[in-house]
């Protein structure tokens, strides 16, 4: 919270977590004056709470607000939709607020139990798009309540996004395991402070460095830490980066996540949820034929496992809004510095989904899914890219085409125009869980996973019988694209 102690806080929303936020400001003081909430409920307009003044309707109200440049709008309303948000947006600004936070979606508000530190600025993302479904996390992570759970990849979007929502779920041991130490350390950092905050329970967080791709380490690892349940999210994500590197792209996300898989079952490991993407659906990309591939490792592990050992589950969704090295951040640097906003095709395409909506998803699928299960994330309809280029131009209160031009510049290596959530021979198949389905598919579908671990390792590790096939691009990609994709 950056608020200046001389400036007023207007809270939008008088509810819950207004009303923890309004008390919290006013124990702490030293982020300013809540002098208003401001509400379109007529059942609360004109009371007041805790001594403070319930204005609205909002539209109304924010017009006759006389603002110092110090005021600062907090939205409040974790269960407003995508348009309400907007609509609101769009008030404040109209009404001369520069400085406008928001609380995270209702997902991660736990009963109410909002918190100052938890605010942040808006964004975007968090009036494109549909509306979020509301995941009750306190009871879809009861599952892991006494448990020690590790996350890998836990300073990348995912990860890190599902580390926040763990704090919520009891958990004993949350585990951030991850090869980039800066990441790691940011996580490490933002989790204990908002634990200091009051968010969440009192988890112990132990932040580890590891690589993967090192499979003595990783058994040692997890032996050490005896995990109870792990969320595999680590990757190389970047489909034009692994073109240029594929050896890497294979030897980190299909051999990391077999040694990860191997040091799993020899350690008492109970549950292993692993996160793919829509890209591994008849993959085009290196990196999508990696993903593929860890999807059927996974899966034939959870068919040769024996009772009573690892929940091994696969949940695939599309792309989420505002990930590292996504469109959305790079459409914002390209907005704030005047634009071209580069756009690859007229028509591209893309799912999309919140990354906080995911995540309560993963969990949510973690806890409910059986094993040896794909689950897939329902994304809705596909949003056309230059749609949402045009939606962030207006986000700034600028015009496409007027202010800032948009550039199309063509696909690069890897990618296609639209992509698929499942293969033709798969099947989405409705649960009883809002927006996770389990995706049907014949046995003899998949690939032998065994064969093309044999064929590829030779290229990932130096083999001194066939040294010609040691970092091999070329025959790397003869084997995924042609033999076993």
């Amino acid at each position: 919270m950056t608020a200046s102690k001389t400036g007023k806080l207007y809270i939008i929303g008088a509810g819950y977590a207004g009303q923890n936020l309004a008390k919290e400001i006013r124990q702490k003081g030293v982020f300013g004056e809540v002098v208003a909430f401001l509400d379109d409920n007529p059942e609360k307009i004109g009371r007041k709470i805790g001594k403070i003044p319930v204005l609205g309707p909002i539209r109304d109200v924010a017009r006759l607000l006389r603002l110092h440049p110090a005021d600062e709008a907090i939205i409040a309303i974790p269960s407003a939709s995508r348009e309400y948000l907007e609509e609101i947006y769009r008030i404040l600004k109209d009404a001369g607020f520069e400085k406008i936070r928001i609380l995270p979606g209702i997902s991660q508000i736990i009963e109410g139990d909002a918190h100052l530190i938890q605010t942040r600025s808006i964004d975007p993302q968090d009036l494109l798009g549909r509306t979020p479904v509301t995941v009750n996390l306190k009871q879809s992570l009861s599952y892991l309540r006494g448990k020690r759970v590790l996350v890998t990849g836990a300073g990348g979007s995912i990860g890190s996004e599902l580390c926040r929502q763990l704090l919520s779920g009891g958990a004993a041991r949350l585990y951030l395991f991850g090869h980039g130490e800066n990441s790691i350390y940011q996580i490490d950092k933002e989790l204990k402070i908002l634990q200091e905050e009051g968010v969440g329970e009192k988890a112990s967080i132990v932040p580890i460095i590891g690589d993967l791709k090192d499979r003595d380490y990783m058994n040692y690892i997890l032996a050490h830490v005896r995990a109870d349940v792990v969320f595999h999210t680590a990757a190389y994500k970047h489909v034009p980066m692994m073109e240029e590197n594929p050896v890497a792209a294979i030897e980190n996300n299909l051999f990391g996540t077999d040694n990860l898989i191997n040091a799993a079952k020899k350690t008492g490991v109970k549950r292993f949820v692993h996160i793919t993407t829509d890209k591994a659906v008849e993959p085009v990309s290196v990196y999508g034929a990696s993903k593929y591939f860890c999807e059927r490792l996974v899966l034939d592990a959870a068919g040769k496992n024996a009772p009573g050992g690892v929940n091994f589950m696969v949940v695939r969704f599309g792309n989420v809004l505002g990930s590292r090295g996504s469109i959305m951040p790079l459409f914002q640097k390209q907005i704030e510095r005047g634009g071209p906003v580069t756009v690859t095709h007229p028509e591209m395409r893309r799912y999309f989904m919140t990354i906080p909506e995911a995540c309560s998803l993963v969990l949510k699928a973690g806890g409910v899914g059986e094993p040896g299960n794909l689950y897939l994330l329902d994304m809705g309809e596909p949003v056309r890219i230059t749609d949402l280029a045009e939606q962030m131009i207006q986000f700034y209160g600028l015009e496409s085409g007027k202010d800032i031009a948009i550039e199309y510049v063509g696909l690069r290596p890897g990618e296609r125009l639209q992509e698929k959530l499942w293969w033709d021979h798969e099947t989405p198949c409705p649960t009883p869980f809002d927006r996770i389905l389990k995706v049907e598919s014949p046995g003899n579908a998949a690939c032998n996973i065994d064969e093309v671990m044999e064929a590829l390792r030779p290229i990932c590790r130096f083999d001194p019988n066939h040294p010609e096939t040691y970092r091999n691009a070329e025959l790397l990609r003869e084997l995924l694209m042609n033999k076993y994709v």
